[in-house]
Order: C-alpha cells, then sequence, then structure tokens
C-alpha cells in the first residue's frame, strides 16, 4: 500500500508521521527538536517501540539524516516502505495558493517569498522541503497549505478597512490559519451527524495553545477568526488575540519597538499573560483555588469564544452544529459548559452527563432536545495533509 510521509516543520524542529492514507493508519512518528543548538533530540515511536536520542543536529538536512536513520533502526527502513509521496503542512500560502500543489523550485521559493506573512513559520517549512526534497529526490513532494481553506471567505470577510493601495503593496489582508485541521473537524461531524457537509452550516471551535473559530456553510469557510497572522482574534495560550490597534501604537510611542511588540504580544500574552500560565489545566485549578487572576484569565478566555460564537450564528443564519476540537475543545469539558450556558434560545443545549464523559473520539453532547448539534470531534491535521497529498498524485492526469 503507499504511504505518506507527513512533514509539519518549524524553524528548529521537524514533526513527522508516516500514514496509510487509504485507511489513515499511522505506522510510525516522531519529532526532531532544538535543530541548530548544542544539544538535539530525536523521538521515534512506530508500534510499540520508542526510540530517543540526544545528539546535535546542525540543520534541517541532518535532521531528515537522522529521521530516516531512526526509521531504520526501527527496523522499518524507509526504502522499503512505499513512501509515494512527502507531504508538508505550510502555514502560510497567501493569496495564490488555494489548494494542495506540488512542489518545485519555484513553488518552493514563494513559499520562502511568504515567510514575509509568516516570519515564525514559512522559513522553517521552507528549509524542511529544501532537505525533504533532497533526503527523498524521486518522490513527489506536497505542499498543504494552512490558509487554503479559508480563500472561499468573500471579500467583504478579508478586507481590512484601511487604505487600499497601502493593502495591497502590502499584502494586509486577513488569511486566516488552522484551515487543515477547520476542514477535516467539518467533514468528520458531517460524517458523524450522517449528513452531507455541503448541507450543513457549522461553526467549528479549535481549541488548543493557538484556537481559531471557523465559520463552515456547507462545507466553505465564509469566515475565520485568525486574520493576518494567527494572533488576531481568540485569547490563546500566550498569544493576544484581538487588542485595540491603538494600544500597540501607544506602546510603541512609549519605547517598545516593534521586535519587543512581537514577543509581549505573541508569547507573554494570552493565558499565560493573564493567569502565569498557558496551560488551561493548570489556569482552571488556580482557579478553583480562588486565585482571582486566573478567575479573570477564564472569564476573558469564555467570554472572546462566546463573542465569535454568536457572530457566526448571525453569519450563519443559524447552525446545525457546533464542535469543538484540539486540545482545549476535545478535553475540557467545563470549558464547552462554560461557551454553550444559557445559549437555549438558539437553539444550543448540552447535555451534563455526555459533555462530562471523559470517552475519546468523536461524540455528540447536545441533549436530544436540542435544535443544534453540539458536538466533540478530534481533530486530525496530519491525515488530512496524507489524504489531500495522496489525491493529488493519485488522480488520473
Amino acid at each position: 500500500m503507499p504511504n505518506v510521509l507527513v512533514i509539519n516543520a518549524g524553524s528548529s524542529s521537524i514533526k513527522y508521521q508516516l500514514i496509510d492514507p487509504l485507511a489513515e493508519h499511522r505506522l510510525a512518528s516522531g519529532v526532531i527538536e532544538r535543530i541548530g543548538e548544542d544539544r538535539g533530540a530525536l523521538r521515534h515511536r512506530s508500534g510499540d517501540d520508542e526510540i530517543e536520542r540526544a545528539l546535535r543536529i546542525a540543520d534541517h538536512r541532518a535532521g531528515f539524516a537522522a529521521l530516516t536513520e531512526a526509521f531504520a533502526d526501527a527496523g522499518l527502513p524507509l526504502d522499503r516502505l512505499d513512501v509515494a509521496v512527502v507531504g508538508h503542512r505550510v502555514v502560510q500560502g497567501g493569496s495564490e495558493f488555494l489548494a494542495p500543489t506540488l512542489v518545485d523550485d519555484t513553488v518552493a521559493a514563494r513559499i520562502a517569498a511568504l515567510s514575509e506573512l509568516a516570519p515564525l513559520h514559512n522559513p522553517g517549512h521552507h528549509q524542511a522541503i529544501v532537505a525533504a526534497r533532497a533526503a527523498f529526490p524521486g518522490v513527489p513532494h506536497v505542499a498543504v497549505f494552512d490558509t487554503a481553506f479559508h480563500q472561499s471567505m468573500p471579500e467583504s470577510a478579508y478586507t481590512y478597512a484601511i487604505d487600499t493601495a497601502t493593502a495591497r503593496a502590502h499584502g494586509v489582508r486577513r488569511y486566516g490559519f488552522h484551515g487543515i485541521s477547520h476542514e477535516v473537524v467539518s467533514r468528520r461531524a458531517a460524517r458523524l451527524l450522517g449528513r452531507p457537509v455541503r448541507e450543513l452550516r457549522q461553526v467549528v471551535l479549535h481549541l488548543g495553545n493557538g484556537a481559531s473559530v471557523c465559520a463552515v456553510d456547507r462545507g466553505r469557510s465564509i469566515d475565520t477568526s485568525m486574520g493576518m497572522t494567527p494572533l488576531e482574534g481568540l485569547v490563546m495560550g500566550t498569544r493576544s488575540g484581538d487588542i485595540d490597534p491603538g494600544a500597540l501604537l501607544h506602546l510603541s510611542r512609549a519605547g517598545i519597538d516593534a521586535d519587543a511588540l512581537d514577543e509581549l504580544l505573541n508569547k507573554r500574552s494570552g493565558l499565560l499573560g493573564l493567569a502565569g500560565s498557558n496551560d488551561m489545566r493548570d489556569v482552571r485549578a488556580a482557579a478553583l483555588g480562588g486565585d482571582p487572576a486566573a478567575r479573570l484569565a477564564l472569564s476573558v478566555y469564555v467570554r472572546r469564544i462566546r463573542h465569535y460564537l454568536g457572530a457566526y450564528l448571525l453569519e450563519l443564519g443559524g447552525a446545525d452544529a457546533v464542535v469543538f476540537t484540539a486540545g482545549v475543545g476535545e478535553n475540557n469539558a467545563w470549558l464547552r459548559g462554560e461557551v454553550c450556558a444559557e445559549l437555549g434560545w438558539f437553539g444550543i443545549e448540552i447535555d451534563p452527563s455526555r459533555n462530562d464523559d471523559p470517552a475519546d473520539g468523536a461524540r455528540i453532547i447536545s441533549s436530544d432536545d436540542s435544535r443544534v448539534a453540539v458536538l466533540v470531534v478530534p481533530t486530525d491535521e496530519e491525515a488530512e495533509i496524507a489524504r489531500q497529498s495522496w489525491a493529488l498524485v493519485s488522480a488520473p492526469r
């Protein structure tokens, strides 16, 4: 059977999985961390076997050599595993990449050029693509873009109200992110409800350390909370989400430069900035212990989600489903209950016992009387990248 090697790389890491795209079965997975530092690390798992190594990994090319060696040492050498395609997650595809794309030199160069819009993500993606193409030269490589799913948004949803010439010159518009997750989750939610996705209006809440909401109208994104960068929208683990731009001008005039503002908004804000931890479990425990900062952080976090949920219910003209996914959305029953509290007039009613059930897997947690289905659907971006990559290379020419 054909297999897809899925790569999700950053500037100093390579996460990977080997997936059978037809059965969505994982043969192996791993992560290479601290690339370029004096002491890197590799963790590789296949079946019940796990390999852990501390070693210096100079760059992404060395990372792929370590990856290949780990597969061989685990008894699953990649040259015997029928790797039919390498699928790469790419965060920013701008307004030009609307679908999974075969990677050639031109595409790789464009991904690098889009680093201006995603300086924290695309440089690492590009380095990994260059290294992976060198490591697997006889295999097609496919880029799957986080922004592609949101290219169906209407112009009124992605346009910022600033001078048009300035916006065009600098690519200032809303792109949206987490698109791979929103797409696979909305499709799996439809499968759980036994209805075609093209018939459903859904609000998908991807709530993890990074978080976003998407209004999915019959399988198409019509609005999402993240904007030009993954910073806009919800309160996140370390990111601020929505903030008055005038506040940033005020801080700039007070002597805080652009790099310091970037550090503040992306790494020292969100739950961490409000409550001292970016882990929802820690913040919830502190709030239960009476910590006022943690209680405020949770109130702000929930209020922002409900704000977007209400807005998207209005944009969709009502919804057939509200779907929770990602680490916090899938595992935090308290949060789901708070988000959906007193929304009966929207037709949203949670069944407390179903919501509190710690079962894994996709499930319905709304009451039998709820007009809107409330679901928990685990996300699986890697399986979706594998599916889209295989679909592209296996399609009749």
